[in-house]
């Protein structure tokens, strides 16, 4: 039985496709991360991990190979399902940390589960739950203007948990910050998806924060060793 929350296979995607100046970004990429399981993605700038992350959350679709959530074949499925997956399965978290800067730090929480049809009361309890896990519960009323870097990320990652998601991808989620702070929110980062037994698959260039994960895979040559 394919307990996979995470499974991809074959995948292949190219920019520019059938003109001369053709990249081919992937080739035949597979992986399969499995319930609670935390993943290196390691690459250097431009092979391809954005990419690879993009497809991985059906925000794009590859040009062949296939993507399943949950043992369920996303690849092909119409837009409005794919949304929905989207919306309930899976977390997103970039490098910069992209919080709404009209909304304060638990509305920034809340609206992605009102979104999803939470009760507001239901949604500002888990947004402050998730604040309280991550150590920051006492700016839930302050914008993102008056927080930290490292207070604006832990933000996002309660974000992309807000509807408690099986799988998280994050890109860099800790490039934007200096060396002291990324050390701090990458470790509240792996404090929140092992207390939440979420699985994830964050891409990063740093060796040392890769080495704290389950296992790391390397994207050479658009493929996965």
């Amino acid at each position: 039985m394919n307990d996979a929350v995470l499974e991809l296979n074959g995948i292949a995607k190219a920019y520019n496709k059938g003109t001369p100046g053709e990249v081919m970004v992937l080739r035949d990429a597979a992986l399969r991360v499995q319930p609670g399981e935390v993943v290196a993605l390691v690459a250097p700038s431009g092979a391809g991990k954005s990419t690879l992350l993009h497809i991985a959350g059906l925000l794009d679709t590859p040009d062949a190979g296939t993507v399943a959530i949950n043992g369920q074949d996303m690849t092909r499925l119409p837009d409005r399902k794919r949304t929905a997956a989207r919306r309930n399965d899976v977390g997103f978290v970039y490098q910069f940390h992209h919080l709404l800067p009209e909304f304060t730090a638990l509305e920034n929480i809340v609206l992605p589960q009102l979104a999803n049809g939470i009760r507001r009361r239901d949604a500002e309890a888990r947004a402050r739950d998730l604040l309280g896990r991550v150590g920051i519960a006492a700016r839930a009323d302050h914008r993102p203007a008056a927080l930290s870097g490292g207070e604006q990320q832990r933000v996002a990652f309660c974000r992309a948990l807000a509807n408690a998601p099986r799988i998280l991808l994050a890109d860099e989620p800790t490039g934007n910050l200096d060396p002291a702070t990324s050390d701090t929110v990458f470790g509240t980062l792996m404090e929140l998806v092992k207390g939440t037994g979420l699985s994830a698959l964050i891409a990063t260039h740093n060796m040392a924060l890769a080495a704290r994960m389950d296992r790391t895979l390397r994207l050479e040559n658009g493929r996965l060793a």
